[in-house]
C-alpha cells in the first residue's frame, strides 16, 4: 500500500503562483509514476500533469502546459507541483496519485484509472 497526502493549497490572486506538495508513505519503492489530477465542482476529474521515476519524464495537460512544473525528490518521497500564472478556470481541488503498473515510459499515463493510489485532495482557489 502507498499512502499519499497533499498540501500546499489556498488562496490565490489570478497571475500569482503556488507549489502543491504530496507526500508519499509506504511502499514507495514499487511506484513506476506519480501524477497531479483536479476536479472541479460538477467536472470530471481531470489530468494536470505525470512523471515517470525510471527515465524521468514529464507531461502536462495542454491547459496547464508552460505554466505548471512537475518535479519529485525520492529522498523525500515527496512530488511537487509549481503552479504559476494561475487562472480562475485553475480554481479545483488537487490530487495526488501514484501507479505501480509499469507503462512505457513515452505514454504519459493520463487516465484515472490508471492510478491505484490517491490522496485525499487539496484546495487550490484563485481570485480575481
Amino acid at each position: 500500500q502507498v499512502q499519499l497526502v497533499e498540501s500546499g493549497g489556498g488562496l490565490v490572486q489570478a497571475g500569482g503562483s503556488l507549489r502543491l506538495s504530496c507526500t508519499a508513505s509506504g511502499r514507495t519503492y514499487s511506484t513506476s509514476a506519480m501524477a497531479w489530477f483536479r476536479q472541479a465542482p460538477g467536472k470530471e476529474r481531470e489530468f494536470i500533469s505525470s512523471i515517470k521515476w525510471n527515465a524521468g519524464n514529464t507531461f502536462y495537460a495542454d491547459s496547464v502546459k508552460g505554466r505548471f512544473t512537475i518535479s519529485g525528490d525520492t529522498a523525500k518521497n515527496t512530488l511537487y507541483l509549481q503552479m504559476t500564472s494561475l487562472k480562475l478556470e485553475d480554481t479545483a481541488v488537487y490530487f495526488c496519485a501514484a501507479s505501480r503498473s509499469v507503462y512505457s515510459s513515452t505514454y504519459p499515463q493520463d487516465q484515472v484509472w490508471e492510478y491505484s493510489y490517491w490522496g485525499q485532495g487539496t484546495q487550490v482557489t484563485v481570485s480575481s
